[in-house]
């Protein structure tokens, strides 16, 4: 077993392996067991009010994978190259009385009913007041994109750790990219919509530079 110098060490050391990866040796392919790891550690993120409002659409038919090329110029080398490539999808439906948050609670989350219309109800006050988001479809969408942030994050350090590549893109065209997975019927009748796109695999190249980042005194300050 490690110690815990080791394994902060490899943490670092994972943080420092990875970055952007532009395009991938399309030739090199990720084992169906590491991949599943990542996808594991989307899935166990955790999410605001533990809601879960979060899709990993992995995308590896060609055909389709190009058609998102052509409306996402952030994933010019990713798309073709990548071994996986995941359109994370966001949930539109997380209103406090919506259908998904109801069965939610009660099957995954396992509330009983004492507990559920309590927890209905300040659900509602959390979403009315003290971050108002129901005057506003958008604002529902936007508070599920935060979510799948930290799936996307975990998702690529859990990659790292185990020596694959990665890349976050957001640029693409949000509304070409959800009318063509609509058209596909992947987006449960406009339950879902699409967030943030990551791609996986295995570097053509190393980075051209070392890592850049604000010191540790730029972006943090203790408050006592």
């Amino acid at each position: 077993m490690l110690d815990t110098k080791t394994r902060k060490q490899e943490i670092l050391d994972a943080f420092h392996f990875r970055h952007a990866t532009k395009r991938f040796n399309d030739e090199k392919k990720i084992k169906d067991e590491d991949f599943h790891l990542i996808l594991e550690a989307g899935r166990l993120s955790p999410s605001s009010i533990g809601f879960e409002p979060w899709k990993f659409l992995i995308v590896q038919n060609k055909t389709l994978r190009e058609k998102l090329r052509k409306v996402s110029w952030g994933a010019q080398g990713q798309l073709p190259t990548a071994s996986h490539f995941v359109v994370i999808l966001a949930r539109t439906d997380v209103r406090y009385n919506s259908e998904y948050v109801i069965e939610h609670l009660k099957k995954v989350k396992q509330f009983p009913e004492e507990i559920l219309s309590g927890l209905l109800e300040r659900t509602k006050s959390f979403q009315e007041f003290d971050l108002p988001m129901l005057d506003s479809e958008r604002a529902l969408l936007d508070w599920s994109c935060r979510q799948t942030y930290i799936a996307l994050g975990n998702m690529m350090t859990a990659a790292a750790l185990i020596g694959i590549d990665s890349c976050p893109i957001e640029g693409f065209d949000y509304r070409a990219v959800n009318e063509i997975l609509q058209n596909e019927g992947l987006l449960e009748n406009g339950n879902l919509s699409a967030s943030v796109m990551a791609a996986f695999g295995y570097r053509e190249e190393d980075p051209h530079r070392s890592k850049t980042r604000k010191t540790m005194d730029q972006v943090v300050q203790w408050v006592k």
